[in-house]
């Protein structure tokens, strides 16, 4: 872990703070470049009802039109929950340095739960992984979310 990695995380756990407030998953991304956010995003699937809408994948395109290029080379892309398949595949894709991710996802996360995405040889890419950075705090958020959202369905059921 760099000295950073856990400034990072908070801004990404900010940027999931705000997808909480617009009653999307709490996922929050920022991508760094040469120590500066270059790019931020959080979850917008439902509101835009866009399968992509993953925080990362929306910061890793914010990031790449800032950089002017689609290699994401020398960036390390912070997020909130253990990226998915399709948000590792892109990582791989964009040639990222490295990605950080707080909370890990044993049901889908592609960096370490259930694949491997970054240290698959067989690609012509490989990037460094850091996990649990502020892990606590980035799945509390989520825990409450869908206690919540539990909490609301249980609640619309008894009034019916």
């Amino acid at each position: 872990m760099y000295f950073d990695d856990i400034t990072y995380m908070k801004r990404a756990l900010a940027q999931a703070k705000q997808a909480a407030s617009i009653d999307e998953v709490p996922i929050g991304a920022v991508v760094v470049y040469q120590g500066r956010v270059i790019a931020q995003a959080y979850n917008r699937r439902e509101i835009d009802r866009d399968p992509a809408g993953h925080a990362e994948f929306i910061a890793m395109e914010r990031a790449a039109r800032y950089l002017g290029a689609w290699r994401l080379s020398g960036c390390t892309v912070y997020v909130t929950l253990e990226p998915c398949l399709m948000c590792a595949g892109l990582m791989y894709q964009a040639r990222i340095d490295r990605c950080v991710f707080g909370a890990f996802d044993p049901k889908a996360g592609a960096l370490g739960s259930l694949y491997r995405i970054n240290e698959d040889e067989r690609l012509n890419h490989t990037f460094e992984v850091e996990g649990g950075v502020e892990e606590e705090a980035c799945a509390q958020l989520l825990k409450d979310f869908f206690a919540a959202k539990r909490l609301a369905r249980k609640k619309s059921k008894t009034e019916e």
